[in-house]
């Protein structure tokens, strides 16, 4: 069964572009992990937002252990304004 998550940042202004980055540095090593089907970058006004689909869940957890090797920065922190906000899918 497919699998989804959205994820909604909010960087403050001053580190949007730097942030950015660092989301188009994770969806390619999603991309390049087995079952992952897209991992994109999207702006609106007031957000950053990421868009992740797997094929399953296992792949999805396959993604995020190659993430979590890479050593790529993940730290909800002070350069952002509010929480972020994750909703996790399955396709029915």
């Amino acid at each position: 069964m497919k699998v989804a998550m959205v994820a909604h940042h909010y960087p403050h202004t001053a580190h949007r572009a730097e942030f950015i980055a660092r989301i188009h540095q994770v969806a390619e090593v999603f991309r390049g992990t087995p079952g992952c089907l897209s991992a994109d970058c999207w702006v609106s006004a007031d957000a950053v937002v990421s868009m992740v689909q797997w094929e399953s869940e296992e792949a999805s957890a396959t993604s995020f252990a190659a993430v979590m090797s890479a050593g790529l920065d993940l730290a909800f922190d002070e350069r952002e304004s509010r929480p972020r906000e994750i909703v996790r899918l399955a396709a029915c």
